[in-house]
């Protein structure tokens, strides 16, 4: 049993993990404290991926990153780099679907956060870097821990927008979510099912770990 598709997915999973966390708690802290009106239109536009069909975010994604389309040709010609149907072609789809996860949580933990610790900060002369880092973050990590545990499960088994964009290539590009279509077309059900198994084994320790730590701070 090959296991590049576990490895790739992981990898996949961590490094778009990674982007979405300092992405979606940069929006969503300066979006939580932003005119109604605006924050409404940017939640209208920054969600709006968790809505849309899969498919349709990779069809998007392919209309500006295609090798001969304005950004993928520009990038092909002055880079040499395609950015279509390589391995990181899927972190760029994957941070796509699963920035909305991390931006709500992340904006309604800052919501729920009692300002009046950050302002007794200030009177301390405290920095407003050193009040986020280490006032608000503390506070508000039940709500970011959550949003980065289910954006790394839903990058995991991201199927629709990777499909498009970073296709199949055994060894190169293949993912388990396509791997597993690709067995099934094959007519290779055992073996399909061993990578089902694999995805849901991950897939349950992920949200085990989201319900402990929810346990955990219910306990506090």
């Amino acid at each position: 049993m090959d296991w590049y598709p576990l490895v790739n997915s992981l990898r996949i999973a961590a490094v778009s993990t990674g982007a979405v966390f300092f992405l979606g708690i940069f929006a969503a802290y300066y979006i939580a404290k932003a005119p109604r009106l605006v924050k409404g239109l940017l939640d209208v536009v920054l969600t709006l991926p968790l809505v849309l069909p899969p498919t349709v975010v990779g069809y998007l994604l392919l209309l500006a990153l295609g090798p001969k389309r304005p950004v993928g040709a520009w990038v092909l010609e002055h880079f040499g780099i395609r950015l279509t149907m390589q391995w990181w072609s899927a972190v760029l789809s994957t941070i796509i679907v699963t920035f909305p996860l991390m931006y709500r949580t992340a904006r309604g933990a800052f919501e729920s956060f009692d300002e009046t610790l950050a302002q007794a900060g200030r009177t301390l002369g405290l920095g407003n870097a050193y009040i986020f880092w280490r006032i608000r973050m503390p506070v508000c990590r039940q709500g970011i821990l959550a949003g980065t545990v289910l954006s790394f499960a839903r990058a995991l088994g991201e199927y629709g927008a990777t499909s498009m964009v970073a296709g199949y290539t055994p060894g190169r590009t293949a993912a388990i979510s396509t791997t597993v279509y690709q067995l099934w077309r094959t007519g290779q059900d055992a073996l399909a099912l061993r990578w089902v198994l694999v995805n849901l084994a991950i897939s349950a320790a992920v949200l085990l770990a989201v319900s402990l730590l929810e346990r955990k701070e219910a306990g506090k």
